[in-house]
């Protein structure tokens, strides 16, 4: 495929320093790169009815990025074409006293795309192997017995859970693409000076955004770890450069386009006798005064 040299490989060790943020892969303009999402936006939107009508497999798409990496663009311009109703966008943000009172992975299951339907994650059940691993504090003040929270092998445990998980949506039938927009600390440094120089941006900054800048090491060893732990044969990563929007939203929507058309989706297929009755309707419709 295409972007393969963006899948993570299963087992491989990652480097993030090592994967290019700002990589325009074969693209000679931004031009090109916006034809090729226009037409993987309208052969997406194909793909999604079949989907739909077929009612036998789901498509989830997890979105993980630093602030400002892209995430709500890549949604509004990858799946513009889409029937709304045939997809649905959730936003994970800090688990509410409910969702802590359960596991981790209760909210995701809660959340997760009915069959027939694309799911999209806007952040997602690696949040608690990110900001909690940045921030460890976050584990000890949580409602859940000392011996798992102290327990050296936690966050060893916590991938093999994950990866157990998605094994089991796999097996039933749920699709998975994990995608980290992979952006530099200088062009987060540009976002966020847009934000804070364009009123109408304004709102998009907050406090936390600057704080958690300041343990960028952090979270880009945390993600390393989280995504060559995770990343499967079934359930893949893909680190794709973010610096630039136009070829991350290119890049991303033929990623889709190449793995809805691999899951045998078809039209739900018409026995001999509904094909009879189809045509009577047809006959009564036709004499219809």
């Amino acid at each position: 495929m295409k972007y393969e040299q963006f899948r993570i490989r299963a087992g491989k060790k990652l480097n993030l320093k090592k994967q290019s943020t700002d990589s325009t892969g074969d693209y000679r303009d931004k031009d090109e790169a916006k034809a090729d999402l226009r037409r993987n936006v309208e052969r997406l939107a194909e793909l999604q009815e079949i989907l739909y009508a077929q009612n036998k497999y789901a498509l989830l798409i997890v979105l993980q990025a630093m602030d400002a990496g892209g995430k709500d663009g890549l949604i509004s311009h990858v799946l513009s074409g889409v029937n709304p109703q045939g997809v649905r966008v959730v936003s994970f943000k800090q688990p509410s006293t409910e969702e802590l009172e359960h596991d981790f992975l209760w909210r995701i299951s809660k959340n997760l795309p009915e069959r027939g339907k694309i799911g999209v994650f806007n952040r997602s059940h690696y949040e608690d192997v990110l900001v909690t691993r940045v921030h460890p504090e976050i584990i000890q003040s949580q409602p859940m017995p000392d011996e798992v929270k102290n327990d050296k092998n936690f966050w060893k445990k916590r991938f093999e859970q994950i990866r157990r998980f998605e094994k089991h949506l796999v097996e039933n039938g749920t699709h998975i693409l994990k995608f980290f927009l992979h952006l530099s600390k200088e062009e987060q440094k540009k976002q966020f000076l847009q934000r804070i120089d364009e009123p109408e941006k304004n709102w998009k900054f907050v406090d936390s955004d600057l704080t958690e800048r300041g343990f960028w090491d952090d979270y880009m060893r945390a993600y390393e770890e989280a995504i060559a732990a995770t990343s499967t044969g079934d359930a893949p990563w893909y680190v794709l450069p973010a610096d630039k929007k136009w070829f991350t939203r290119a890049a991303a929507s033929e990623i889709i386009r190449a793995k809805m058309e691999s899951m045998d989706l078809q039209y739900p297929t018409v026995s001999a006798e509904q094909v009879k009755r189809l045509q009577e309707m047809r006959k009564i419709l036709e004499n219809e005064e």
